[in-house]
């Protein structure tokens, strides 16, 4: 796919997938950013080489999420009638919380501004997220008496835990990187300058780990949080006789015995 409305790139078995619409704050409710961002996680997805996705941003902001501008018009995905905007917004945005949360792979965002409303769950639909000081969260949809209408219910509460879920999300409160890091939304701060190369350096790490056991650690992970121990044990014991058949398993460990 030739990408206009992102960047995307694959180096040492890391995908980078960069917003690159800075003149809207990388609003992410056009059809184009929407088919690229969606490409872009199925090409991580069929590449069993790639074990890592880093999903950052054109400076100045991470992503300002809806496009307030369409909605203000009523054009775009935010035309119509209540049903008509229903299913724009199933057949459009809700297409990125389900193509990123379910890259098989490790993913990692790397938050290099503001990252408000939609920008902030896209944030959340990764795996681990890495902020600079300059970044900034805000469930910020009832400040324009909206609901969080791209799986921020779902994310939100999974990363920080109900109860400051739900004041974030009632109050519309944006909060600065530290905040963020003090209640778990983040996994590090770091200096501006320095968050690429911070984000890179966590994704080197897993790089160096076996590929399939990455995806299948992945999936049981999350299967964990839905399903129940019985079921979990079941799964695991399945994904685990095939980690034993793999190769890597097979160096990994030939490699242990000669130390």
């Amino acid at each position: 796919m030739d990408f206009k409305e992102i960047n995307f790139k694959v180096d040492n078995g890391i995908a980078v997938l960069t917003l690159n619409r800075p003149d809207i704050r990388n609003a992410i409710s056009g059809v184009e950013i929407i088919e690229e961002m969606e490409a872009a996680c199925k090409i991580v997805n069929l590449d069993m080489t790639i074990k890592v996705m880093i999903l950052t941003a054109v400076d100045p902001a991470f992503s300002s999420g809806g496009n307030i501008k369409d909605m203000a018009e009523k054009k775009g995905m935010f035309a119509g009638s209540p049903v008509e905007i229903m299913e724009s917004y199933r057949r459009n945005i809700q297409r990125i919380p389900l193509a990123v949360h379910h890259v098989e792979t490790p993913t990692i965002a790397a938050v290099n501004g503001p990252a408000i409303g939609a920008g902030c769950d896209l944030a959340l639909m990764c795996d681990m997220r890495v902020a600079s000081e300059k970044a900034k969260f805000g469930e910020t949809f009832i400040n324009i008496g909206l609901i969080p209408g791209d799986g921020g219910a779902y994310f939100l509460p999974r990363a920080v835990g109900m109860a400051k879920a739900c004041e974030l999300t009632f109050t519309g409160d944006i909060i600065d990187a530290p905040q963020a890091l003090k209640i778990g939304l983040v996994n590090d701060v770091v200096s501006h300058e320095k968050l690429m190369e911070s984000a890179q350096k966590l994704a080197e790490k897993i790089v160096s780990k076996a590929s399939a056991a990455l995806r299948m650690t992945k999936r049981l992970l999350y299967m964990g949080q839905k399903h129940g121990l019985k079921e979990l044990l079941e799964q695991s014991a399945a994904y685990q006789a095939l980690c034993h058949y793999s190769d890597e398993h097979q160096k990994a460990l030939s490699a242990l015995l000669k130390k």
